[in-house]
């Protein structure tokens, strides 16, 4: 007996005795459209297999989108991620569905049902120009997702310049015709070059699909220095997370790629601004949220590099600024990592070894207590900026995610995968991969690796099942 067609068997005998079997459904579901994600969807979808791309934000790209330069070899961050979007953007077998989430999964492994719900973007993506006549016109304002909160958007925006999909979509939150129930605004749709480009009465969808197999890419989300209360992140305003520091080094973030202290404006918010300043001193905090049994016990394994990094971007832009690097243990564990850590030194960064206690701030500038573990002492220092090198966690949704998908999550929070060893790629649910941070913390090459190693399981699924003989 010969079956095609992806057609997968199962070992279970039916009553007249003949072998039950069931079509593979060559269609896959990714979930998380960060360079996880992405790498996973491009590899299966130039394969010749259709993909449905399902994220939550308004764009692809995940957290690499937001960085200026990778560690160790300072390569630009958007030059090597912009194109793959791009061609996600445009690829014929990628369905690409943005502020959308998996709500339901039923069915077994070959034949997924998925339901996803929609979330309207008040803007048809077919007739948007991009013109920014709307955004122009836009009173509403509010925090930034893609500036990690350093710069405002408006209600109606593109997430950044380089977005894929690269059209305007509506935050319900922040836009005053929506919170007033139509009584005020709607200048969006009166400034609007596009007939009915703009529906601020859009309803979301909700939309069935059939999948062969399932890609878990879903990242991680930052560890929120606000819970460790001792740094002041939130209270003292040039006390910064190191994704906030991140943006302002990017060129397209709030200050054009300059270091500046963050000042308040005529309305008494503090905010950013090309002309804040620059500082004469700078101390990175590592380890914040990671390594911390108050916090979470496990090493993020990026915080070490990813802080030698902002070391030197902050002593190219301002070389006479003195740097300091407050660290438990270096852990150059990756290739080039230990000749980076090297070259960041000869650059004359300060590395102090041990914890950082507290920060106060004292007539401006911020007070450091810390162990230095070398010398054998305690030490104070004075710093005009502290960046706080947060660790990373589980997306929020994971634990619902994975109840509805039937996979196993570990004593952190990650997607536990089928053996750390032999298959970190595979879950106990046959037919579901994980890929990326999801799965545990990793850097950017660890990352894609794991996203092509997921890819090709899926195709080694489908493929496999194209022709079964049994004689």
């Amino acid at each position: 007996m010969v079956l095609t067609e992806n057609t997968v068997l199962m070992n279970s005998s039916s009553e007249n005795g003949n072998e039950f079997h069931q079509k593979v459904h060559p269609d896959t579901l990714v979930i998380g459209a960060g360079i996880a994600g992405i790498q996973a969807s491009l590899e299966i979808a130039n394969a010749g297999y259709k993909v449905y791309l399902v994220e939550k934000s308004g764009t692809i790209g995940g957290h690499m989108a937001m960085f200026d330069k990778t560690f160790p070899t300072l390569d630009c961050a958007a030059c090597i991620l912009t194109p793959k979007m791009v061609e996600v953007g445009q690829h014929s077998r990628i369905d690409l569905l943005t502020c959308s989430e998996v709500t339901e999964v039923n069915g077994y492994p070959g034949a997924f049902k998925v339901k996803i719900h929609k979330k309207a973007r008040f803007v048809d993506q077919q007739l948007c120009i991009g013109c920014g006549s709307c955004a122009a016109k836009c009173p509403g304002k509010a925090p930034s997702e893609f500036d990690s909160g350093t710069a405002l958007r408006k209600a109606i925006y593109i997430p950044f310049p380089q977005a894929v999909p690269n059209k305007y979509l509506i935050d319900p939150e922040s836009c005053l015709y929506m919170q007033t129930d139509g009584k005020k605004c709607g200048v969006c749709v009166k400034f609007c070059p596009v007939n009915d480009c703009i529906d601020l009465h859009a309803m979301d969808e909700e939309l069935n699909i059939e999948v062969g197999n399932i890609v878990i890419a879903t990242g991680f989300k930052i560890f929120d220095a606000k819970k460790v209360a001792r740094f002041g992140y939130g209270k003292f305003p040039n006390v910064l997370t190191s994704l906030e520091l991140e943006r302002l080094i990017n060129a397209g973030g709030p200050t054009e790629g300059k270091i500046t202290f963050r000042t308040k404006d005529k309305k008494g918010n503090w905010v950013f601004k090309p002309d804040g300043g620059a500082p004469d001193s700078v101390a990175i905090i590592h380890c914040v949220g990671s390594r911390d049994e108050n916090c979470n016990a496990y090493c993020s394994k990026v915080c070490c590099m990813y802080s030698l990094k902002l070391a030197h971007l902050v002593k190219e832009k301002l070389p006479a600024t003195a740097v300091y690097e407050y660290f438990i243990d270096m852990r150059a564990f990756g290739k080039g990592y230990e000749e980076f850590y090297q070259r960041i030194k000869k650059e004359g960064v300060h590395m102090i070894r041990g914890k950082t206690a507290k920060i106060e701030e004292i007539k401006g500038s911020l007070k450091l207590r810390s162990e230095d573990i070398l010398n054998n002492r305690i030490i104070e220092q004075l710093a005009d900026m502290v960046i706080l090198a947060v660790g990373l966690e589980p997306s929020d949704g994971v634990k619902q995610l994975s109840e509805m998908i039937g996979v196993e999550i570990d004593a952190n929070g990650w997607y536990k995968e089928l053996d750390s060893l032999l298959d970190p790629v595979g879950t106990a649910r046959q037919g579901v991969t994980i890929a990326g941070v999801c799965q545990g913390p990793k850097d950017i090459p660890d990352t894609v690796a794991q996203a092509s190693a997921a890819a090709a399981r899926v195709l080694q699924s489908i493929e496999s099942l194209k022709e079964v003989e049994f004689i």
